[in-house]
């Protein structure tokens, strides 16, 4: 690399390799680095925030280097803002970081909003069903799709381990349901009277599971495996609403992680953000929760994924839903919490004490 001395005269140049390797020269960030109003030292790197014009694609490139320099500073407990890098000083509850990213977000024509996290998360886990994704689409497309598929895709499957696997899960559901005197089970006979009455009785079974909307590993599993169908056959499409795309991505590109913790499968979940109306987003994406790690009403599981997360403290991860109860077990574990006002969404408790909001934009 090139080493730059404060009046920004070159003090070392990369030594050059050989034929056919191009010599070394300055990147085309150079600009950038030439004209600045503010420095960031840390040790062994030069950081610079610059307001010279460069390339848009350049100019994006390093503003990502200059948040990853600032997170990592902000990080360590430096405020990357002042010469000397002392600690961190909060103005009016907000840290600098927080107020760089609010100043590149009205650069780039984000929308602003009252609601300030203190600080920026480290990690955000956000619901699906409400809050990134409108509840008619799972009530009027998913679940009807799941069910009027139920025998279709138990016929076509039937002999496939991975069918085999979801009808053991859902007898041993089953046997749960009838001692327990869950209205719609049905028992689920052996494979001696033929596969047709064996598939009979679970499609009455996932019926009558959809229609109480139950959350429970047996029906995600199968429901999970009916929809790849759909979307490998263009039969569905996931939707998000118009906001999640541009924070998935603001949030991306800030260093901040973001999960998804559903009831649905974390094959569904993979599959409704892989086949969008706006494309591809798992890439803005670094894990999935399902019900694998626990019910999304109890404490315990948001525990468990404070702990998989690795985070330092719990409050460390935003959890953003529009179910209070989920919030209320989220904020039991120590999670920073809003729920989600979205169009359809039932209404919330009053004097419920969360902050809300109504779009991604607005965090």
């Amino acid at each position: 690399m090139y080493v730059l001395s404060g009046d920004w005269s070159i003090i070392s140049s990369p030594s050059p390799k050989p034929y056919p390797h191009k010599p070394p020269k300055c990147s085309n960030c150079a600009p950038l680095f030439m004209k600045t109003t503010a420095v960031l030292v840390r040790h062994h790197g030069i950081y610079v925030w610059g307001d010279s014009w460069i390339s848009a694609k350049t100019q994006a490139e390093c503003y990502h280097y200059l948040f990853d320099a600032a997170i990592k500073l902000h990080h360590l407990g430096l405020d990357w803002s002042t010469p000397d890098h002392g600690p961190i000083q909060n103005v009016k509850g907000f840290s600098s970081i927080n107020s760089m990213i609010k100043r590149v977000a009205t650069k780039a024509g984000t929308v602003e909003s009252d609601f300030k996290l203190q600080p920026y998360p480290r990690c955000v886990v956000l619901d699906i069903e409400g809050t990134t994704t409108p509840i008619s689409f799972v009530t009027d497309v998913l679940f009807p799709y799941a069910r009027d598929n139920i025998g279709r895709h138990l016929s076509a499957t039937y002999d496939s381990a991975e069918t085999q696997d979801d009808i053991k899960l859902l007898r041993s559901q089953v046997e749960d349901d009838l001692k327990q005197g869950v209205l719609g089970a049905v028992p689920i006979p052996l494979e001696d009277p033929g596969k047709e009455k064996v598939i009979a009785s679970l499609v009455a079974n996932v019926e009558a599971m959809i229609k109480a909307d139950r959350k429970i590993t047996a029906l995600k599993q199968l429901q999970g495996h009916i929809w790849r169908t759909g979307f490998e056959n263009n039969e569905l499409e996931g939707v998000v609403f118009d906001d999640v795309p541009e924070a998935l991505e603001k949030w991306h590109a800030l260093g901040i992680k973001v999960y998804i913790y559903s009831s649905g499968s974390r094959l569904a979940q993979r599959l409704i953000f892989g086949n969008t109306n706006y494309g591809d987003l798992r890439k803005y994406l670094s894990g999935f929760f399902d019900t694998a790690v626990g019910y999304k009403r109890e404490t315990r599981s948001y525990v468990e994924i404070t702990e998989s997360l690795g985070v330092d403290k719990p409050s460390d991860i935003l959890f953003v839903t529009d179910v209070y109860q989920e919030a209320t077990a989220a904020k039991a574990a120590g999670l920073e919490v809003v729920l989600s006002i979205r169009p359809g969404n039932s209404p919330l408790p009053e004097n419920h004490g969360f902050k809300t909001i109504n779009s991604f934009l607005e965090i």
